[in-house]
C-alpha cells in the first residue's frame, strides 16, 4: 500500500522547496488564508496521519508533499505533548507553547530532514520560510488539540495519543531523547 500524497497542486509560491499553500486560520503569517477553502493542507495530514505514520519511506512528488512532511512530523511532537495533558485547555496552552518554540529550519543542523528540503538562498526566505512553519505549528497544534479533546467527558482520546511513539520516516522534529 502506498503513501498518502497531497491532493493540493494549485500553488503560486514556494519557499525553499515547500509550497505556500493557502489555509484556513486566524494566525497571521505569509500563507494566503481563505475561509473557502473546503480541505487544506493541515486537513490532509490529519486525515492521513494514522495511515502515512507507519512508512518508513516517502517518495516526494511535489512541494505539497514537502509540507505534508513536515506536519506529520510535527503532528507526532504534539501528540507526545497532549499524552501529558488532562484538559482541552492544559493542552491549547501546550500546543501555544510548542508552536512558539524555537525550532529549526531546513538548512539548519538541527533539521531532521536536510536532505530533502532545500535551504533557504537568503535571509529574506529564511525569514518567509521560518513565518509560515510558525503560522504551520500554530493552526496545526489548535486543530489536533481539537481531534484529540473531541470527546464528551474531556478526556484525552486514546485512539489519537495511541500514536505518540510512532516515528514517521523514522524521523522526528524534536532532538534524540526528547
Amino acid at each position: 500500500m502506498p503513501a498518502y500524497h497531497s491532493t493540493l497542486t494549485d500553488y503560486s509560491q514556494t519557499v525553499g522547496n515547500l509550497a505556500i499553500l493557502p489555509l484556513r486560520t486566524s494566525f497571521r503569517g505569509p500563507a494566503p488564508t481563505s475561509s473557502d477553502i473546503e480541505l487544506d493542507i493541515i486537513d490532509e495530514a490529519l486525515n492521513y496521519f494514522k495511515a502515512n505514520v507507519f512508512f518508513r519511506f516517502y517518495e516526494i512528488k511535489s512541494d505539497a508533499d514537502r509540507v505534508l512532511i513536515y506536519l506529520t512530523l510535527y503532528v507526532s511532537e504534539c501528540l507526545k505533548r497532549l499524552q501529558k495533558c488532562s484538559s482541552k485547555n492544559q493542552g491549547q496552552q501546550e500546543m501555544y507553547m510548542l508552536a512558539i518554540s524555537k525550532f529549526d529550519i531546513p538548512g539548519e543542523p538541527g533539521f531532521p530532514l536536510n536532505s530533502v528540503y532545500a535551504r533557504p538562498t537568503s535571509q529574506q526566505e529564511s525569514d518567509l520560510m521560518r513565518q509560515y512553519l510558525q503560522q504551520l505549528r500554530h493552526e496545526t497544534g489548535t486543530r489536533v488539540c481539537e481531534k484529540v479533546f473531541a470527546t464528551e467527558d474531556g478526556k484525552p482520546s486514546k485512539w489519537w495519543l495511541c500514536f505518540s511513539r510512532r516515528k514517521f520516516m523514522d524521523k522526528s522534529l524534536s532532538g534524540p531523547g526528547q
